[in-house]
């Protein structure tokens, strides 16, 4: 983020109390973005008894699961089943932790059977499955594709990135800013940072049409909560951080700019 330089006279201490607040609040988002992006926890199913529907199934749940043939609906099913987590890169499931797939049988004894001890298995999708097209069935290639909620899966792979590649470039205008010892560059800082705010706010509006329409297609099961998860609130953060440092910088590079050319006039006449 651009520094404090002063354009033939001493910057006004706004000016540059602005320029600092904004450099942090582009930092914040920045951080909240890359945690949010690199982070499994967009939406979560919780399930009222995550091991026992597992045994009941058997190992096959998992297998289904990791398997590079599983579809949208085999996948989802098992997110359903056991206590699932969805990221933009990666979906997860709770299964037991020890490799007995099924209930031992009852045995008397003074004492309650300990509890089963789970653990969390992730599967990362590839990049043809970010770009992979989505039916109108999930898991029915014959009924055609959902235009939809293809192209809302698509961009909501794409815009967080552009959105941080965009707030990595306008840094790289302030430091441009810093070495001209010139605060105006400041102001294709704060337009940059205003469109990755929109890019932000584009994804989680992307990520949230999504999921309905998803739940539409597979409703959840009477005993499945769903909610969205504490990296989908790192992006909704993360928006209007952006937006507010966009309106800094642009504050403080158009009026310090006003300012120093009404000087200037008034130094001439």
């Amino acid at each position: 983020c651009p520094c404090v330089p002063t354009e033939g006279a001493m910057m006004d201490n706004r000016f540059a109390t602005a320029l600092v607040i904004a450099c942090v609040l582009s930092l914040i988002s920045t951080i909240y973005m890359a945690a949010s992006i690199g982070t499994d926890f967009w939406y979560e199913y919780h399930t009222l008894s995550p091991a026992e529907n597992v045994s009941e199934a058997g190992r096959s749940i998992w297998e289904e699961f990791v398997s590079k043939d599983a579809d949208e609906k085999t996948y989802t099913d098992a997110l359903f089943r056991c206590n699932g987590t969805v990221g933009l890169w990666r979906r997860c499931i709770t299964v037991p932790k020890n490799s007995h797939w099924y209930s031992p049988p009852a045995t008397f004894s003074f004492f309650p059977p300990p509890e089963t001890d789970m653990t969390t298995n992730c599967i990362s999708f590839s990049l043809s499955d970010q770009f992979v097209e989505k039916y109108i069935e999930p898991g029915n290639h014959n009924s055609g594709t959902d235009l939809n909620r293809t192209y809302l899966w698509r961009l909501q792979f794409l815009l967080p990135f552009v959105s941080i590649g965009l707030m990595c470039f306008g840094a790289l205008i302030g430091l441009c800013a810093c070495a001209c010892r010139s605060l105006y560059p400041a102001i294709a800082t704060g337009v940059l940072h205003f469109l990755a705010g929109l890019c932000t706010l584009g994804l989680v509006g992307c990520y949230v049409a999504g999921i309905e329409l998803l739940h539409r297609k597979l409703p959840l099961p009477e005993d499945v909560r769903g909610e969205f998860g504490w990296s989908f609130c790192l992006a909704c953060v993360s928006a209007p951080l952006q937006f507010m440092a966009a309106a800094l910088f642009i504050w403080a590079a158009r009026t310090n700019r006003k300012e120093f050319t009404l000087l200037k006039a008034y130094r001439v006449a």
